[in-house]
């Protein structure tokens, strides 16, 4: 039996355009906070703010876009906000001082929203019913590319160019993935009258209702893996692994990318529990090994299991939300699915600062491993019972 192809040009071009967009976000994360500091004498929490910033857009440009994406069209969509986040990076090269500088980096991540929103929806809509888990998965690793190679060549260029090579570099990419976008032929879906015609501020023309169970997972999930994200460096400082923490996301994004293959096959076929229960704890154990990691080694090994728990839940719960949601609104879904990962990831590190200063680093990983757990728990009662009565195996 001949299974329907993945690997068309417009999955490839489209995971392209995410790889490309994820590449130069994560490319900055790690040098802008250095340039406002450099070019604009920026104290410390400014330059946070100036990375913060970018993701607060981000949010914004989901929440709206995720409304309207399928009236104003998926690929006129794309055509603006890959437009409008390459404007964004020519702005980069105008200094007129700081509050510009916050403005644009706010400009900027809006156009990552809404670019993203529609490059998730379209991905979806490129890739077999069939075969959606195996896709999503393999769409995903673009991502989990850029967050391995986006930092190296930002640190990179950082000590061995100016910062206005890396402002071009991120100009010829963006340029690049606005190119290719006109070479996509993905058909407009049919919207039903009545769906075309609905206004207001309905929280439901906002978020969708039947990805919103998963997306609370995904919120939580993300929650603790923002600990990695924004705190693994300082660990690894207290715990004197740092050269060893160097190769940590290297490590997670290999486990990831060995790994999503088989895992999204694996929902496709034999449904979504068969992923997400193992991944839990996969996480769960990661987290826990990191807390008490006294080598190079078991840091390193904490690390490829949180790839292997994480790296493939965050796909899979993509994957589960545009499953249980209609044609026509998968945009919405594909929205709420990231507004809630980047709320995580957004919030997550504000929030654990205080738990940090009342325990630690390596109980507050003791702890995450815990609401790990607690949220394995709660997948059960918003989706995992569900998913073994529906009527075909989730993808």
């Amino acid at each position: 039996m001949n299974r329907p192809k993945l690997w068309t040009k417009d999955f490839i071009i489209v995971s392209s355009i995410n790889f490309l967009i994820s590449l130069i976000f994560y490319l900055l994360v790690v040098t802008i906070a250095v340039y406002a500091v450099d070019e604009y004498n920026a104290s410390t929490s400014e330059a946070g703010l100036v990375t913060g910033i970018f993701i607060i857009g981000a949010l914004i440009g989901r929440i709206f876009i995720g409304r309207y994406l399928d009236v104003i069209g998926r690929m006129r969509t794309l055509y603006i906000g890959l437009l409008f986040f390459t404007l964004a990076v020519v702005l980069y090269f105008v200094n007129i001082g700081l509050t510009f500088l916050l403005i644009n980096r706010l400009i900027h991540g809006i156009a990552l929203g809404v670019a993203s929103t529609a490059t998730g929806t379209l991905v979806t809509q490129a890739i077999p019913v069939s075969r959606r888990g195996e896709g999503i998965g393999y769409y995903s690793m673009s991502a989990t590319l850029a967050t391995a190679i986006g930092p190296f060549i930002g640190m990179f260029m950082s000590q061995h160019t100016s910062f206005r090579m890396i402002f071009a570099f991120c100009l010829v990419l963006g340029i690049i993935s606005l190119l290719i976008a006109f070479l996509i032929r993905i058909p407009p879906v049919e919207i039903p009258a009545q769906t075309a015609e609905a206004g207001g501020f309905k929280w439901t023309n906002f978020v969708e209702p039947k990805a919103l169970p998963i997306a609370i997972i995904t919120l939580a999930l993300a929650f603790c893996y923002s600990s990695v994200l924004s705190f693994i460096t300082f660990y690894a400082i207290e715990i004197d692994l740092v050269e060893a923490a160097g190769f940590f996301f290297l490590v997670y994004a290999i486990a990831v990318l060995v790994s999503r293959p088989f895992s999204g096959r694996l929902l496709d076929l034999k449904g979504a529990n068969f992923v997400m229960y193992p991944a839990f704890l996969l996480f769960a154990a990661g987290m826990l090994l990191l807390s008490t990691a006294q080598s190079g080694i078991i840091l390193l090994v904490a690390g490829a299991l949180i790839g292997l728990g994480f790296g493939n839940m965050q796909s899979s719960t993509q994957a589960i939300a545009v499953k249980l949601t209609p044609a026509h609104r998968m945009g919405l879904a594909t929205s709420t699915f990231f507004i809630f990962l980047d709320a995580g990831f957004g919030f997550g590190p504000y929030l654990l600062g205080f738990l940090i200063s009342a325990t630690g680093y390596s109980t507050m990983y003791v702890v995450l491993s815990i609401v790990v757990v607690a949220t394995a728990v709660l997948y059960y009662f918003l989706h995992g019972r569900k998913d073994r009565l529906l009527n075909e195996p989730l993808s």
